[in-house]
């Protein structure tokens, strides 16, 4: 993925150079990620058009907050399928999420040692 993962100017800007504030707001979308990727997939498995569309709004949301673009362009097609009761290629999605957030991750991880040093 020749994508920036996290825009890393653009966080910085958005919370005005305060990297304890960053390193928080990376502990607080994990965190949650991880919560709400579980309720994601039981709204899939349901067919529970609203869930899926409240739940990517919010992880959309978080993940511009950390200005995590890729993972917040897929989460963005995945309201937009809630919003159409539209269930087509959401598997295909839910991969890209599974893959943008390893990225994101992994890019975490190592703002974490820049931004502590």
């Amino acid at each position: 993925m020749s994508e920036i993962i996290i825009d890393v100017p653009e966080l910085m800007e958005r919370v005005q150079d305060d990297k304890e504030l960053i390193l928080e707001l990376f502990d607080i979308f994990l965190e949650d990620y991880e919560k709400r990727r579980v309720t994601l997939e039981g709204a899939v498995k349901e067919n529970n058009f609203d869930e899926i569309g409240a739940v990517s709004h919010s992880l959309k949301g978080a993940a511009g907050n950390i200005s995590a673009k890729p993972l917040r362009m897929v989460l963005m097609e995945l309201e937009n399928k809630g919003k159409a009761n539209d269930l087509n290629g959401v598997p295909e999605l839910i991969s890209a999420m599974d893959e943008a957030i390893v990225l994101l991750k992994q890019r975490i991880g190592e703002l974490r040692v820049e931004l502590s040093g």
